[in-house]
């Protein structure tokens, strides 16, 4: 069973508690057929792709619920629960380890790290895929010298093509709570799901 979806179940069993083995066993009949839109996502250059298969578990649970007549808030809060769950630090190591790029920006390793991982996100692996660039301009940035405009979103794109887009937005709050967890404050004026053209990363340190 893949690591994340243990997260899947818990919150399931928790909401649905009768209706739980039905309703895992149709998350998985869909993922089984949304995972084949992104099973490029394994062997792309593009670092941000990875992220699509966990995102498919995403659209399968969403889809599962909606024919369920599930509202739109509860599959939101759904959502979110288990993602708040998946990226929180289970251990103090990981707590430390989360918070690395907010500390070490700036810095001749950060700056090398983050030209290389510019390069392969720049480029389009796959036309389902993302694009993105890195934003190094402290002008741009708050200060801190590191953003991120998303300008193709895999996410998006998958959403749209199962005709779910509507649903594509609740991902973008799960921004806000991986960047906390970083010890940064997200600000963006907008995202893709929204109907921008880009997705706009920026961040603030906490204080």
């Amino acid at each position: 069973m893949k690591g994340y979806k243990k997260y899947f179940f818990r919150t399931i069993r928790t909401r649905y508690p009768e209706a739980a083995n039905h309703i895992i066993s149709e998350l998985d009949n869909h993922f089984a057929i949304i995972s084949i839109d992104t099973k490029f996502a394994k062997t792309s250059t593009n670092p941000i792709d990875k992220r699509l298969d966990f995102t498919s578990y995403f659209l399968a649970l969403i889809k599962t619920l909606e024919k369920r007549g599930e509202s739109f808030e509860d599959i939101r809060m759904a959502c979110l629960e288990i993602v708040t769950e998946y990226v929180r630090p289970k251990n103090r190591m990981q707590q430390f380890l989360r918070q690395v790029p907010a500390n070490f920006t700036n810095t001749w390793l950060a700056n090398a790290v983050i030209a290389k991982f510019n390069k392969k996100i720049n480029i389009r692996s796959h036309p389902d895929g993302f694009v993105a660039t890195i934003i190094t301009d402290k002008k741009d940035t708050f200060g801190l010298g590191y953003g991120i405009d998303i300008l193709e979103c895999g996410i998006c794109k998958l959403f749209k093509k199962h005709n779910y887009e509507k649903y594509s937005s609740i991902l973008c709050e799960v921004d806000h709570i991986t960047s906390g967890l970083a010890g940064l404050e997200l600000i963006r004026t907008g995202t893709i799901a929204q109907g921008e053209k880009k997705c706009d990363f920026r961040f603030k340190k906490k204080s």
